[in-house]
């Protein structure tokens, strides 16, 4: 951990006390995949870390704390998903492999961060703004580069005029988000890993260029 922490009561954490703080979050990180957001305890984390309750509390105001740091984290990592756009080609055979590596780019983060996506989404849905704000955080960054590049598009005679760039950008994340969610629940309908990929990045270049990809 770089940059200067600080404890509850405002005093900067020093090399050890940094270490543990980031000890304590990564083991409530390994709880949460494990357990329901609700029945993890300070006792249990500050247990399965190796310390006390009490210096739980010296760096954290409860475990809800706790995990918005880590969804903070979790974001910041997420806001680099508009880099798989960066300076990318739409058309032609370019166009599918851009497809293809956002729509690995969304698996792969949703896979590598699922418990804690899980605890933001039920923040979100309960009208919770922290953890509303953290998850726009993560969409808006692929949203925005959608939009200007559908707009972009438009403005070469790619795409049809009467198509709203935000919204077309808007609907193609909340769809990546969403079958990023639901992965393992594809499997209960007979879809592979393997099948479920090549589709939506169809789907993907499908709503971005209007035409079917050239594979």
């Amino acid at each position: 951990m770089t940059g200067q922490v600080r404890t509850v009561d405002g005093r900067v954490a020093g090399r050890r006390g940094q270490a543990t703080r980031q000890k304590l979050l990564d083991c409530l990180s390994e709880m949460l995949s494990s357990s329901p957001y609700r029945d993890v305890k300070v006792i249990d984390v500050a247990r399965k870390a190796g310390t006390s309750p009490a210096t739980f509390y010296q760096y954290f105001p409860d475990v809800e704390g706790a995990v918005l740091e880590i969804a903070e984290q979790m974001a910041a990592e997420g806001a680099e998903l508009t880099q798989v756009l960066d300076g990318r080609s739409w058309v032609g055979k370019a166009g599918w492999q851009t497809s293809q590596d956002l729509v690995d780019g969304f698996l792969d983060f949703w896979r590598k961060n699922d418990a804690i996506l899980r605890v933001v989404d039920l923040g979100a849905a309960e009208g919770d703004k922290r953890f509303y704000k953290i998850r726009m955080k993560i969409l808006n960054s692929v949203n925005n580069s959608l939009t200007e590049t559908v707009k972009e598009l438009q403005s070469k005679g790619k795409v049809d005029k009467d198509v709203s760039p935000a919204a077309m950008a808007g609907s193609l994340v909340a769809m990546l988000a969403a079958v990023a969610s639901h992965q393992r629940g594809f499997q209960t309908w007979g879809v592979k890993q393997a099948e479920l990929k090549p589709n939506l990045a169809m789907l993907v270049h499908l709503g971005v260029t209007g035409k079917k990809p050239t594979k």
